[in-house]
């Protein structure tokens, strides 16, 4: 059984989830600065945030599980 790909995808997914969390948190940042009254602008950023992290998330448990399974078959040959 074969895990490498699912690590690579879920590191790959984890790397451009958090290229794209700070990506949004400079658009917060920027707006805050130019307008501290422009929520309408910074609506779309934070909810994209909430997704974003979610996504991240998802892919590390995709690693924890990799991990535990590589584990339960270490232990099974040894």
């Amino acid at each position: 059984m074969d895990l490498g790909p699912a690590s690579g995808a879920a590191l790959t997914s984890i790397q451009r989830g958090m290229e794209a969390l700070q990506r949004n948190a400079a658009k917060v940042a920027g707006a805050a600065r130019v307008d501290r009254n422009a929520v309408g602008g910074l609506a779309k950023p934070l909810v994209e945030q909430a997704g974003i992290a979610s996504q991240v998330e998802a892919s590390a448990q995709v690693l924890r599980t990799e991990q535990r399974l590589l584990g339960g078959l270490l232990d099974v040959q040894a």
